[in-house]
Order: C-alpha cells, then structure tokens, then sequence
C-alpha cells in the first residue's frame, strides 16, 4: 500500500494499521485466512511532528487466526495474502404485488406492486446496502424489476441500475453508453423470462380460496406445492426449475466464477427451482420451501460451491448475514467514507 504499513501478530490476534484509508482495489488484495473478524477504526498515540502534537486515524483489521494459521503466515510484507477467490449471490423476491394483496393466482400476469410491496423494497435494500453488487438479474415481469430498482435507491455505492437492451441490433446500439466514467458508477441489469414466476395455466387470475372450496384443498395444495404435478395448462415446479436452472447455470454462475457479485431478484417458484439446486434439496424437500416477499438471501460462491450465509426468516441485516473477510471490508470502505 502506498501508506504506511506495520503488522503485529499476538494472542492469536492480527492487527493491521496504515495511516490512510486504504482504497478498496488494495483492500480487495489484502487478506488472510481466519475464521471471525471484526473491523474497526483506531487512532495512534499522540506523537510530536515539527512542534505540533498530531494524532493519525489508522484502519484497523483485527482477526483471529487459528494456531495453524499463525505458523503458516508470511508476515514479512501483505502481499502474500490475497483475497480468497469468493463471490456474493443475492436471491430477492419481488415485494408485496396487487394481486398477492388480493390472494389472485398471479403466475406469468405482469401486474405491479402494492404501496407494501415498495415498503418492502425499500426495506430489502437497506439490508443490502452493504452488500458488494456488479450485476443484476431481473425477471421480464414489472413487479421483480420494481423490487430491484427500489432496492438499489439504498444501496451504499449509489451507483445507477441501467437495463441492457439487446433485444435486436437497434437496440443494442440505441441504449450505448459512450462514457466510461458513467459505466464505472452504473450497475447493469438483465432481464430474462426464464426467472419468470411459474405460469399457473387456467388457475392464474382466480382466487386462491375460491379454488381450494371448488376443487378441494388437497388438490390446490398439489398444485401448489408438488414438484411433480401441474396446474391446468400450466407449468409444475418442475418445469420452472428446467428454465430457470438452466438460465443460472448457464449466464449467471459463469459471472460467479468469474468474481462478480450479482443480485437475483425474480419469484417464488423459479427462486425455489433455484434455491433446490444450491441446496441440493429433493423434490420431497422443496415442497416445504416458503419464500417471503421482500426478504433477501445471501450465498457465497467459493470453488464451485454455494453457501448459504443468510436466514429466511430473519428481519434485520444483521440477522440475515454473516459477513465474510471479503465483505466486511467492503462494507468498512463505505462506512469509512461516510
């Protein structure tokens, strides 16, 4: 780092001090293996410089290294410790839509959200708003790409989601952007019909409670639910899954793998069809799978393999995350700037 650098390593504790805020490119080329972190800043002693008393803010890693580690490190210089070769997936449903207020079977009807739904979007991107994103997938329904904007009005970056249109030539060439400072503070955003929510055939637009007194619960449950079974003209859990693993597998894991961090935001069904596969759940398994509107999920990438890193259920970030080396310090560089 071009500022001042020193290391300590004692009681199992690694301390890292300059004297400037590192940028994020240095920060992201800095790292150690450990199992918990915390970050913070510090300020050195009062020193005496030319006559004056001055006192240097420092930033501060402290994190604890196993025994085995310690023995491993290299501490003659930072640059033998690089950043484990990891990245961020978020999976989103849309929030609240008008026909989820008014418990309609919606499937693949494009209708927008309900003034809930933007309450509940805005709050899914103040979990995120710390949370590293370079790209963002959407569904081709408007109430998945009205969760994604609202979401990243809070997003710390403050960076400008833009919608690529590559549907023909003229459009690819009429949405060009020509400066590459306004690239850098935009995020790209992808719309794709294959993370559309799964089509419900002849039940879409019915009430849900209506259905289940006219053909039974049973029934409607399966339809539902079941991996197997499919609604009238429609398509099952299974059938969704083909599409939108499909897609995952084949454009948006290659970008995981090449260390970009990306947000899905997308549906109930084709996030299950999804969620089954980073899991690894059976058919028997996914039918218990619930996803709540609004609330965000986070997965790590690392060596070709998901983790989840994020509850379901719970209602605050720090609840839903457990942040990793790498976003820690991501999200340390913006809190440094604020």
């Amino acid at each position: 780092m071009a500022a001042a650098f020193q290391q300590a390593i004692c009681s199992n504790q690694l301390h890292i001090y300059t004297d400037s805020l590192p940028s994020y490119e240095e920060l992201r080329n800095f790292t150690v293996i450990n199992k918990s972190c915390s970050f913070g800043t510090s300020k050195m002693p009062l020193k005496k410089e030319n006559g004056r008393y001055n006192r240097s803010k420092v930033f501060v890693v402290r994190a604890s290294v196993s025994d085995s580690v310690l023995s491993s490190l290299d501490t003659s210089g930072h640059d033998s410790w690089k950043m484990t070769d990891e990245s961020a997936l978020i999976l989103l449903r849309h929030g609240e839509s008008m026909w989820n207020e008014k418990n309609l079977f919606t499937g693949c009807v494009d209708v927008p959200l309900t003034n809930k739904g933007v309450t509940e979007a805005i709050e899914a991107g103040k979990r995120i708003r710390n949370l590293p994103i370079d790209i963002i997938y959407t569904s081709a329904l408007v109430r998945s790409q009205m969760t994604a904007m609202l979401a990243l009005t809070q997003h710390c970056c403050e960076k400008v989601p833009i919608f690529m249109h590559n549907e023909t030539e003229q459009a690819t060439l009429w949405s060009q952007i020509y400066s590459e400072e306004t690239k850098k503070q935009s995020i790209p955003v992808i719309k794709a019909w294959q993370l559309n929510e799964r089509m419900y055939g002849d039940l879409q637009g019915l009430n849900k409670q209506e259905t289940a007194e006219r053909f039974g619960k049973e029934q409607v449950y399966k339809w539902r639910r079941s991996y197997y079974v499919r609604p009238p003209n429609g398509e099952s859990l299974e059938m969704c899954l083909e599409r939108a693993v499909s897609y995952f597998k084949e454009q948006v894991e290659p970008q995981l793998l090449a260390g970009s961090n990306l947000m899905v935001v997308a549906h109930a069904n084709s996030l299950r069809s999804i969620i089954m596969y980073l899991d690894k759940l059976t058919p028997k398994e996914v039918i218990d799978l619930e996803l709540s509107t609004g609330v965000p999920m986070l997965y790590i990438y690392k060596n070709g393999e998901f983790t989840r890193r994020g509850s379901l259920l719970a209602s605050t970030e720090a609840g839903v995350y457990s942040y990793t080396w790498n976003l820690a310090l991501y999200r340390q560089m913006f809190d440094q700037m604020s």
